[in-house]
C-alpha cells in the first residue's frame, strides 16, 4: 500500500489526483493538504467525492506529511514546493511536484521568466523531469520529479519525433495552442468568470507565456541544440483540454522522404507507448475525443506546397497535463505497472 499525500488538494489539479487515486485500492490518501481549508471535511469542498473519502482538510506542513506518507504530491503555486523541500523530506518521501519549480535547469531563467527568487537551487539538478516517454528510467531512480507543463507536454510530443530526426528547422518553429480554463486553475479571477470566457476566444501572454522556455529546454535537449520558438496559447470556453497546432520549415533530410516516411517515424518512436496515439492519416486531434483520460493524440500533415510540416496534438489538460502524469510517474518511481489507475477510456459527450 503506497500512503500518498497531496498539498493543493482542493485545487484543481489536486481535485484530480484525489479523483484518480481514490479508485486504487493500492493507495492510501493520508493527507489532503489545503491552506484555505484546513479544519473542513474534504467533501465540503467537493460534493463529488461524497462518500469517497471523510477525510479533513490539513495544512501544508510538508514535514509532518514526510513523517505518515511514501509519496507527496505539490500542486500548488509556483514558488511554494522549493520552499518548503529539502534533503530530509526527500530522504523520507519521494516528492512529486506539479509546479514550475524544478523544470528549468537554468535558475536564472526560472528567476526571469517566474519573477521569483528560487528557494531550493541546490535540488535542481537532482530533479527529474517526469516525462515518462523520454525519461523513463531515470524517473524509476528518482525521489524528486518536476512534473512537466500542461502545454510543454502536448507540444514536445507532438514534435518531439520531428526535432529528434532532425526533419524540421526548429527555428521556424511556430506553436499555436489552445486551452480549457481549468488551466488557470481554481482561484477567483475576473478574466476566468463565465461572463469573461463563454462565447469567446483570445491569445495571452503572447510572447511572455511562462512555459516557454520550458518548452524550448525540452526540444533543445531532443534537438541537441539551442532552440527558441515562437508560443501562443489562446483560452477557449470549454472546461479542460489542450489543442497544439504547430508549425515548422522542412529541413533538406526532410524532402528525402515521403509524408507517409515521416508518418512512419511517428509509429516507430511511439509503438511501444500506452498513452501516445498516433492518429490515421487525415485524422485531426480533437480534445473531446481525449477528456478525462491520459492519453495524448497526434499526428502529422505535410504541406509539399509551402514545404511545411503542420503538427497536430491534443489531451486532457488535468490528466495527461498534469494529475495522470504525475500519477504515472509514481507508477515509474514504485515499480508499478506504468499505466495502473490510468486505464481510463476518454469520456464522451
Amino acid at each position: 500500500m503506497i500512503r500518498a499525500g497531496i498539498i493543493g488538494a482542493t485545487g484543481y489539479a489536486g481535485g484530480e489526483l484525489a479523483r484518480l487515486l481514490l479508485q486504487r485500492d493500492d493507495v492510501e490518501i493520508k493527507w489532503f493538504g489545503s491552506k484555505s481549508y484546513t479544519g473542513q471535511d474534504y467533501t465540503s469542498v467537493y460534493q463529488n467525492m461524497y462518500q469517497l473519502t471523510d477525510a479533513v482538510c490539513r495544512s501544508d506542513d510538508m514535514e509532518q506529511m514526510a513523517e505518515e506518507v511514501d509519496v507527496i504530491f505539490t500542486a500548488t503555486p509556483q514558488g511554494l514546493c522549493a520552499s518548503l523541500v529539502n534533503e530530509e523530506i526527500l530522504s523520507k518521501a519521494k516528492v512529486i511536484d506539479l509546479s514550475a519549480d524544478f523544470r528549468i535547469k537554468d535558475v536564472s531563467v526560472y528567476e526571469q521568466w517566474y519573477q521569483l527568487k528560487h528557494a531550493a537551487p541546490e535540488l535542481i539538478q537532482e530533479a527529474v523531469y517526469g516525462l515518462p516517454e523520454i525519461n523513463r528510467e531515470k524517473i524509476k531512480s528518482a525521489r524528486l520529479i518536476a512534473n512537466p507543463g500542461c502545454y510543454p507536454t502536448c507540444t514536445f510530443l507532438s514534435v518531439y519525433p520531428l526535432a529528434k530526426e532532425g526533419l524540421i528547422d526548429l527555428s521556424t518553429l511556430i506553436v499555436d495552442a489552445k486551452s480549457g480554463t481549468s488551466g488557470a486553475g481554481r482561484g477567483a479571477k475576473t478574466a476566468n468568470l463565465y461572463c469573461e470566457v463563454n462565447e469567446s476566444i483570445k491569445a495571452y501572454g503572447v510572447a511572455s507565456h511562462r512555459h516557454t522556455p520550458e518548452i524550448e529546454e525540452q526540444l533543445s535537449y531532443a534537438a541537441g541544440k539551442p532552440v527558441t520558438i515562437n508560443f501562443t496559447p489562446h483560452l477557449v470556453p470549454m472546461d479542460r483540454g489542450i489543442l497544439v497546432t504547430a508549425y515548422a520549415s522542412l529541413t533538406e533530410n526532410a524532402k528525402k522522404l515521403s509524408a507517409e516516411g515521416i508518418k512512419e517515424i511517428y509509429h516507430q518512436y511511439y509503438k511501444e507507448e500506452r498513452f501516445v496515439r498516433v492518429l490515421k492519416d487525415d485524422t485531426c486531434p480533437e480534445t473531446r475525443w481525449v477528456k478525462g483520460s491520459n492519453f495524448v493524440d497526434v499526428n502529422i500533415k505535410i504541406d509539399s506546397r509551402t514545404n511545411r510540416a503542420v503538427i497536430m496534438g491534443a489531451m486532457d489538460n488535468m490528466v495527461k497535463g498534469a494529475a495522470g502524469q504525475a500519477i504515472q510517474n509514481m507508477n515509474l518511481m514504485f515499480g508499478l505497472p506504468e499505466d495502473r489507475g490510468l486505464r481510463l477510456a476518454p469520456m464522451f459527450p
